[in-house]
């Protein structure tokens, strides 16, 4: 028969992994400590849908829609859309406090502004798809990534950028109602 003792004693690491645990799987938005009152960012986020156009011989890619999110510091808001040539009147908005301190949270947190810009190849077969901007500007030091949608690259997309670009949708839907 095991001592009670001994039972105790395996215990006490199984208890204390769970209490760690426990505030770490419950808590799924990102630590706002992350986000410090003096950090100074921006961000221009663009979406594209763009469509390949042939001439024969040569190709270009022409932009069906355009859309164009600039967030300053402050929390003020700016969305262009320009469809089939023709701007829209823009949008102007302020995103409020907490927001936009998630945000800064997730783009600090993660190591975003650390992710290299690098070039996404686009397949050749693929003719409609969508390609996405984002531009950071953390204390001065900027950022800029391209990426298509993950179904126009072969390519792998580090997940932390579709996690940041569907923050940003979000905020481009608020927007729009």
């Amino acid at each position: 028969m095991v001592k009670p003792i001994v039972i105790v004693i395996a215990a006490i690491p199984a208890i204390l992994a769970i209490l760690i645990a426990i505030p770490l799987l419950t808590q799924p938005e990102i630590p706002y400590s992350a986000s410090n009152s003096s950090d100074v960012m921006e961000i221009e986020y663009a979406k594209y849908q763009l469509k390949k156009i042939s001439f024969g011989v040569t190709e270009r890619l022409g932009a069906q829609k355009t859309e164009i999110l600039l967030i300053k510091n402050n929390g003020e808001m700016k969305y262009s859309v320009t469809e089939d040539g023709y701007p829209k009147p823009d949008i102007k908005s302020t995103l409020d406090e907490q927001k936009l301190r998630k945000l800064k949270a997730l783009i600090k947190e993660t190591g975003f502004i650390s992710i290299p810009s690098e070039s996404f190849q686009i397949r050749d077969n693929v003719t409609d798809f969508q390609k996405s901007n984002i531009k950071v500007i953390l204390n001065g030091r900027i950022n800029q990534i391209n990426w298509p949608e993950q179904n126009a690259t072969d390519q792998f997309i580090p997940p932390i950028i579709f996690m940041v670009e569907s923050q940003l949708d979000n905020i481009i839907e608020q927007i729009g109602e």
